[in-house]
Order: C-alpha cells, then structure tokens, then sequence
C-alpha cells in the first residue's frame, strides 16, 4: 500500500487542463480543413475514397474520413488545420467552407436537463471499434471525464444521451432502436465518427448509411475517429458545461 501512494506522488497530477487551455495534439493531428473551393481540382474529388467533395468544391465532413489524401493533390485548395472544434448541432453545418459549427447548444430542455450531471449510453452499431476506443479514452485519468460531469452508463435507462458509433449495420437497427426507446424522455442522439454520420466506407454496404436514417441527431462529431478533444469538446459544448 505505501509502494502504490509513494508511485502516486510521483507521478503527481495528470489530468490535463483542458478546456480551460487548448489540448495538446499529435503533430499528425488533421482538424477542420481549411477549403478554398475554387481552387479544389477534379484530382482531389476523384481521389476522395467516401465522396466528401462535392462539385463546387466543398466538403461535407460528415462523410471526410481525414486521410488527407486530397491536400496532397490540391494543396493549394485544401489545407488540414489544428482547429478540433468541429462538432455540430446540424449535418448542415459540418460543410466547409460554411458556417462555423462551434456555437453554444440553444437546446433549452438541454441547459434545464444537464445542469452538473450527463449520463451517456455508448452504442457501437456495426463499428470497427476505432471511434469506441477514443471515446473510452475520455474516461481515463489524462481526460477525466467525470470532473464535468459526464458518465457513462450500463443501461440505456439510467442514460440522458445515446452515442452511436457505426454505420448502423442492419443487424444493429432493432437493438439500436429498442435502446433509443428504453430511454426516459426526453433523451439526446449524438453520432460519433464518419460512419455514425453518413455510413462512412461502408454506406454502400447493409447498413442504414448513419444514425440519422434511424434516429433524430443532435450532436455530429466527425472524424475517422473524432479525436478524444474532438469528442470532448462536442460534449462540452453540448451541454453548455461552464
């Protein structure tokens, strides 16, 4: 016992001090794009592998899977950026160039329902297990949920918020749907990831092509997968935490 409070003191404090400071990201970290779209080329559109750009050269990052591959064929129409605010109350509002999707939730059954306390049922509906992992990375001891709040639950009765992962495959519909129902109203939809949102790489396989085909949504969070600030600060956000 005294070996494990000895290593505890010297490993000292080590949550991090987001949101009161900006994260810390990997130098690979690829943000909300920057999109000059008269300058997109056919090259970044054909290359795209989920069909982000459209022809007036922008792009929807409910479906962008952040490879990068366009920038380096276009890079001067498409420039990845630090910026990881990128979760949205709208599947509109994840275009780019377009609105900025940071504004504060004006949801007010939201502000009355999670004053200091958000409960959340994660649901993977037919992921790769890539979008899971980074959320369940909020729980540790760098991230700390818990200090705003924020829970995750067994039970999607217990649960104020559902975040599905996936593209919603078909064998997950009904069970994605009978927890939906199971929890007590009202009760909150968040789409974590690519697939969550628009089906991702596998929208044109057996799968509902994103959780808004099956359930009203009212958070996006994109990314392949969101990053964990990406995810958090969505949550936040949502919440309208102060």
């Amino acid at each position: 016992m005294l070996k494990a409070f000895m290593a505890r003191l010297r490993q000292g404090y080590r949550t991090g001090t987001f949101p009161s400071t900006p994260p810390v990201l990997p130098d690979r970290f690829a943000g909300r794009p920057e999109v000059f779209p008269e300058k997109v080329s056919d090259e970044a559109r054909r290359i795209c592998p989920v069909e982000a750009i459209s022809e007036n050269g922008r792009i929807d990052l409910g479906r962008c899977i952040f490879c990068g591959k366009c920038a380096k064929v276009c890079p001067e129409g498409i420039r990845f950026t630090e910026e990881y605010r990128m979760g949205a109350f709208s599947h509109e509002a994840l275009t780019v160039p377009g609105v900025e999707p940071w504004q504060e939730s004006s949801n007010p059954e939201l502000r009355k329902l999670c004053g200091k306390s958000f409960k959340i049922r994660q649901v993977s509906a037919g992921g790769c297990a890539a979008c899971e992992l980074d959320f369940n990375v909020l729980n540790t001891l760098a991230w700390d949920i818990g200090r705003f709040g924020i829970q995750v639950v067994a039970s999607p009765r217990h649960a104020d918020a559902l975040l599905v992962t996936g593209p919603v495959s078909d064998n997950m519909r009904l069970a994605l749907e009978k927890t939906y129902n199971a929890m007590p109203k009202p009760s909150f939809v968040i789409a974590g990831g690519a697939c969550a949102i628009s089906g991702g790489l596998y929208r044109e396989g057996t799968t509902a092509g994103g959780v808004e085909s099956v359930l009203p949504v009212d958070m996006y969070v994109p990314g392949c997968p969101p990053h964990p600030a990406v995810m958090l600060e969505a949550l936040l956000r949502l919440i309208a935490y102060r």
